[in-house]
This record gives C-alpha cells, sequence and structure tokens, in this order.
C-alpha cells in the first residue's frame, strides 16, 4: 500500500480527506493490514461520492457539489482487489478540459455572466449512491438521470435512461429493491410551474415498468423514500425552494431553500402496486435526509424509523464540510413514526436513540419488512459541538432498545455502515466500512463481525490511496 504525504494540519484532521481532489487507481491487490477477510464475504463494495471539490483553485459551493468517484472492492477466495474512478459524466469532461468550474449544481452557480448562467444547465454530478444491477452499476444523484458504468472496470458507459419514453428521467439516489421479487422502486422531482412526484417501479434489469406522477403543494426536494410492505412512504418537510433567484442566475438552489416550519411535514402514503395515493397528510415539522426502514404492523399501521433534525440547520453543517471545518450544530437522532395509512394520521413520534447518528440502514432481506437491527454512522459525544464528523459505526438493537457502538480512534473516520450477507451462513453477518485515518492520512476497508462490533475488525485492508468520506454504496454479491 502506498500512502499521500500527510497535509498540513490546520483544520480538523477529517478536513485532509477533502483538500485535494482525490486520485484515481486502477485495480490493485489490497494488502491485508490486519486480521483475515472471511470466507464468507464474497461480492464487490461499492461506495460513491464527491472525490473532487476543488477545481482551478476554487472550491465548490456545497459538498454535494463535488464530482462523483466510485471505489469497488471485489472479495473473492481470501483477497481483494480495489479500482476507484471518476465518473466521466459530460459535467466532469467538459470541465476537465478547461480545469474550472462550469456548470451549476446544488450549492453553486453557472460560470459566466448572467445571460451564461440562463443559458447553461445543471451538471450531474453522480456523486450521491450507487445502483448494482444485473449488467452494470448506476452512479446516482438528485436531479437526473444516472450514469451506467462497467461493473468491474468502473468505465463509464453513459446516461441510463432505463428505457422510460414517456418523460425524462429523475431517478433520485435512494432506490429500494424488494428482497422477494426483486422489483425496485424509485423516484425523482421535476421542478417547474407545476411540481411533480415521480414515482417509478423497474423490474430486476432495472426498465421502469411503471411511471405516475403526482402534484405537489410547492417546489420543494426530497431525499428519501420507504418502501413499507405494500406502501411507498414521503416525507415532503417544510421547506420551499424559491424559483426567481434560480431562474435569474442570482442564487443556487442551496441558497434559494427556505425553512417554514409553519408549513408542517406532510407525509404522503401510495400504494406500492399501481403507484396511486392512498392518503396525504400534514404533521408536525421536522427534516430529515434519511429513512431506516418501516414495515406494517398486524393492525395494518406503519412502523419505521428515520434520522430526524429539528431544521433544516443540516443543509449549513454540510455546506460547511466541503471547506475542510465546520461551524453549524446540526444534531440529527433516530426515530420512530407510526402512521395509520387508512385514517391519513400520525399515531406517535419517538426518539430511539438520543446519539447524533446519520446514514441507517437495514438487512438487504429485512427491506420493507420487520426487522432488528439498524446500522448507522454515529457521532462520538459531542462531536458535532468539535466540529467533527461521524466517528464510529453502530448497530441499534429493537429488541432490546441499545445501542452498540464500535470503538475507533478520535483521528478515524468511518463512512456509512454497509452489511452483507455470510455466503455460507445466512445467519451471520459482516459490516463493511470504508475508514480514513487522519493521522497516518491514508484510506482502508475495515470488517467487522456484525455480532461483535464492540471487538477489534476480523480485518484491516490498505487502499494505495486516499477516498475522502463519502455518501451511499452496496453491496453485489458474487
Amino acid at each position: 500500500m502506498t500512502t499521500t504525504s500527510k497535509p498540513s494540519a490546520t483544520k480538523p484532521l477529517w478536513g485532509q480527506a477533502l483538500a485535494a481532489p482525490a486520485p484515481e487507481f486502477a485495480k490493485t491487490q489490497l494488502q491485508i493490514l490486519a486480521g483475515a477477510i472471511p470466507s464468507g464475504v464474497s461480492g464487490t463494495l461499492y461506495r460513491n461520492g464527491p472525490g473532487r471539490l476543488e477545481r482551478g483553485g476554487k472550491r465548490v459551493g456545497h459538498w454535494f457539489d463535488g464530482d462523483g468517484a466510485i471505489l469497488a472492492v471485489k472479495f473473492a477466495d481470501g483477497a481483494a482487489s480495489g479500482v476507484y474512478r471518476y465518473v466521466q459524466t459530460q459535467k466532469y469532461q467538459e470541465e476537465s478540459q478547461v480545469d474550472r468550474w462550469v456548470y451549476g449544481n446544488y450549492g453553486m452557480l453557472p460560470s459566466g455572466n448572467l445571460w451564461e448562467r440562463w443559458s447553461k444547465s445543471l451538471g450531474n454530478a453522480a456523486n450521491t449512491s450507487v445502483l448494482a444491477l444485473p449488467d452494470r452499476l448506476l452512479a446516482l444523484w438528485e436531479g437526473g438521470a444516472p450514469y451506467a458504468l462497467d461493473l468491474d472496470s468502473l468505465d463509464t458507459i453513459g446516461t441510463d435512461n432505463l428505457e422510460l419514453a414517456a418523460a425524462p428521467l429523475i431517478y433520485s439516489a435512494h432506490p429500494k429493491v424488494d428482497p422477494v421479487s426483486g422489483h425496485i422502486y424509485n423516484f425523482g422531482i421535476s421542478i417547474g410551474a407545476q411540481p411533480k412526484l415521480n414515482l417509478y417501479e423497474s423490474d430486476r434489469s432495472g426498465k421502469v415498468k411503471k411511471f405516475t406522477q403526482t402534484k405537489l403543494h410547492r417546489m420543494t426536494t426530497v431525499h428519501d423514500f420507504l418502501l413499507v410492505g405494500k406502501y411507498l412512504v414521503f416525507c415532503i418537510n417544510p421547506i420551499e425552494i424559491q424559483p426567481l433567484p434560480i431562474l435569474f442566475g442570482l442564487a443556487s438552489y442551496s441558497e434559494s431553500i427556505r425553512w417554514q416550519p409553519e408549513l408542517g411535514t406532510q407525509i404522503m402514503v401510495f400504494d406500492r402496486e399501481d403507484l396511486s395515493l392512498v392518503s396525504s397528510f400534514t404533521t408536525e415539522p421536522w427534516y430529515q435526509w434519511h429513512f431506516g426502514n418501516g414495515y406494517v404492523d398486524p393492525n395494518g399501521q406503519i412502523i419505521c424509523d428515520l434520522v430526524r433534525y429539528p431544521d433544516f440547520g443540516t443543509n449549513e453543517f454540510l455546506r460547511e464540510v466541503a471547506s475542510g471545518e465546520t461551524h453549524t450544530e446540526a444534531i440529527g437522532t433516530l426515530w420512530q413514526l407510526v402512521i395509520d395509512p387508512a385514517a391519513g394520521k400520525l399515531v406517535s413520534s419517538d426518539r430511539l436513540v438520543d446519539r447524533s447518528c446519520e446514514f441507517p440502514l437495514v438487512e438487504s432481506d429485512r427491506v420493507g419488512r420487520e426487522w432488528r437491527y439498524t446500522y448507522l454512522a454515529v457521532h462520538k459525544p459531542n462531536a458535532v459541538l468539535n466540529r467533527e464528523l461521524v466517528g464510529t459505526i453502530g448497530r441499534f438493537d429493537r429488541q432490546t432498545n441499545t445501542l452498540t457502538t464500535a470503538d475507533l480512534a478520535s483521528h478515524l473516520y468511518p463512512t456509512e455502515p454497509i452489511h452483507v450477507v455470510d455466503r455460507f451462513d445466512p445467519n451471520r453477518g459482516w459490516i463493511l466500512t470504508v475508514i480514513y485515518d487522519g493521522e497516518h492520512h491514508q484510506s482502508e476497508v475495515w470488517i467487522f463481525d456484525r455480532d461483535r462490533l464492540d471487538d477489534s475488525p476480523v480485518c484491516r485492508l490498505g487502499l494505495p490511496s486516499v477516498v475522502p468520506m463519502g455518501f451511499h454504496g452496496t453491496w453485489k454479491s458474487n
């Protein structure tokens, strides 16, 4: 394993990982630094996130603006290899040629004068998540079609409209895969004079089979949703996008979002069979980026969890991340909602974990069904106040109401924990996370036994160079 020389630490240690554009690396056999790869870990870990936050001496306006880069770590026969590649979007290629930012994005305006800003569309950064299909990998973003990549080499194939001919595909970053049928559900927001929520159902190959549109009351943004038994559930938080500053090139999308708690949070429940609206109602205000999971109990009520914030300050915190240091306090905690879809009401809303956390995930075979464990990236106590990013990973046990966390040193920064079912024993599982070591300025892949998360990792693998902390990933079995 090679490491990059350590930059001067004038900011929090985690900021070093984002200071310079991450270098790509070709397929490389990964060195085992400690332990051994479990024989039941066989498949590929894919992760997506902004690899480049600076171009031509200028930083992006928001962490969400960075160019997407994909890490693939393939496990087979007790060994692992890795490859790291930027998604070759039209935006990335054009901006690479002139070495400056050209397109606008979530938190930044296009370059040029007002006329040039009006004529330039948003650039697809393909930087948020991934969806592994049988024959290709999709790099997902919020505002347009995904980019397709080769599953092994990560060569970019091009934009992929999933054979949807009815309308332009706006495919969000959190598709849900039914563990029984393999059908894929996702959504997108059409922004315009009449904003609409687009719903998609695809088969296993990714081809869209059903598509509907539902009118929204205002221009807004939605990041995630739930597949819950026979339902799809959305929370439309009380934020509103002011269109005129964007239209006239005066402000970015992020700068044009207003927190309006008086609007309350709108909960929309759809029938997953025909994508029709079952109920819609408004309740107390909060903000969330991510849901964990949900199921329908014997009484027909929806039980679900999510990471909930008291307001939209989390957006400012994430904007500051791109600079390498943060000053805004934004604490999200795990909550449980109980929803009566037939009556159209929120029955209860209760906090489950009082530690600041994010990126809740469950085992893939429990999506939309009753589950026991929620896996999380967790802040250490007072970490948000001390300008730190998440410092450990955890597992919340819904049966015992306990949170178990890994004991990570203060200079280690994990990413979202990904659950992997053991190849030989379906009752055994492993947790994979990419770790940035701020003390040695290097990145590693760690494997934990899911049932002994507070023990040392069973294996540590070195990556050839720093892979910045990113957003979301997935696992594809061999």
